[in-house]
């Protein structure tokens, strides 16, 4: 019999008790993609993977046995439908993230539904072998060379941001104001959470005052711009063992961008202890040199990386501010601490002693 997804079926209760919208439309792309399928009363398990992601599997049958749903923002959804259907496609790396089978969206218009292939739990988290880095590192040096000056990043540009020196000016500005306005804020700060802005301020302070070092740094060593993931953590990255040795695809570009290949090398490396960020970086190497890419030397790969690092932490002192600014929210300071702590613990990257270009 068809397998129908209909009001009364496992996994529509299963979507009502998460209390998740758009189960309805959902549900009808479901329908729609899997119609054709045929199960003996089914047995659909929804399982929470992580926050607005969803695996949900139909038990043993014909057909696609289990299914990736993801619910966001209508901006974050068309991000990621460029990536899978247009901007990959274009450099020849279609199939190196998450195929998109569906797409639905909430009736209101708030939220989208996307449905892709499950690619199973082969994520570098659960499985860091070195073989399998090694193949992670060459398909993130692959999507920076193919994509470098490509006629399509001025669109990608234009539908994500620029993740570059103006991605660190603008964050960067934007904690000061933010942090600047807390002792006119309708809720007043404590003396602990002033104590805190103060401290973030000066590192704010500094890093804006060397912007012009750092413009430097970027134009000389920062090569050409490129599409960046933008998000490049180790549980982003997929690398499963086939018989032909390793497939490596990317998931979660909600964060895509243009910019130098640093800023996703950064996010990458830090992923990793420091022991280990010296070969990894040298097999990055090894991989960009085929374009005739010649990688700077550590102490400027340290101050691209510092740079990008720092743009990240400033964006979260801004929508810190911004949420204490407008509503006293009580995450805010707890969130600033934090913040903090990071900037206080920030050592670089690299061991610059060990130098290698």
């Amino acid at each position: 019999m068809n397998l129908a997804i209909d009001h009364t079926t496992e996994l529509r209760h299963a979507l009502e008790r998460s209390g998740e919208p758009g189960a309805t439309e959902l549900l009808e792309a479901l329908q729609a993609l899997l119609g054709g399928a045929e199960a003996d009363a089914p047995t659909i398990a929804l399982t929470q993977l992580k926050r607005r992601v969803y695996r949900v599997d139909f038990g043993p049958g014909p057909g696609p046995r289990s299914l990736i749903l993801k619910r966001s923002e209508p901006m974050i959804a068309q991000l990621n439908r460029l990536v899978a259907e247009r901007w990959l496609p274009a450099i020849g790396l279609g199939d190196r993230c998450a195929p998109l089978l569906a797409t639905a969206a909430e009736r209101q218009g708030r939220w989208v539904w996307q449905i892709y292939e499950d690619l199973g739990d082969e994520t570098l988290d659960r499985c860091p072998e070195r073989s399998r880095l090694e193949s992670a590192v060459e398909l993130v040096a692959e999507l920076h060379m193919r994509a470098a000056g490509h006629p399509l990043l001025p669109e990608v540009r234009h539908h994500s941001k620029d993740l570059g020196l103006s991605f660190f000016m603008s964050n960067v500005a934007d904690a000061i104001r933010g942090l600047e306005a807390l002792p006119r804020a309708a809720f007043q700060p404590s003396a602990k959470t002033m104590a805190l802005r103060d401290r973030l301020l000066d590192r704010l302070y500094h890093a804006l005052t060397d912007a012009p070092r750092r413009a430097q740094v970027l134009k000389e060593a920062g090569g050409p711009d490129t599409l960046l993931h933008g998000d490049l953590w180790r549980a982003n990255a997929f690398v499963t063992a086939t018989g032909n040795g390793t497939r490596v695809r990317l998931i979660d570009w909600d964060h895509v961008g243009v910019g130098p290949f640093s800023y996703d090398l950064s996010t990458f490396l830090m992923r990793f202890s420091p022991a280990e960020r010296p070969w990894l970086l040298s097999h990055y190497r090894q991989a960009v040199a085929v374009a005739g890419w010649r990688l700077p030397a550590e102490r400027e790969l340290n101050v691209l990386f510092e740079t990008a690092e720092y743009a990240r932490f400033a964006i979260r002192v801004a929508w810190a501010a911004m949420a204490w600014l407008h509503d006293g929210a009580e995450w805010v300071p707890v969130e600033l601490a934090e913040i903090a702590r990071w900037f206080e613990a920030w050592r670089p990257v690299l061991d610059e002693k060990n130098h290698q270009s």
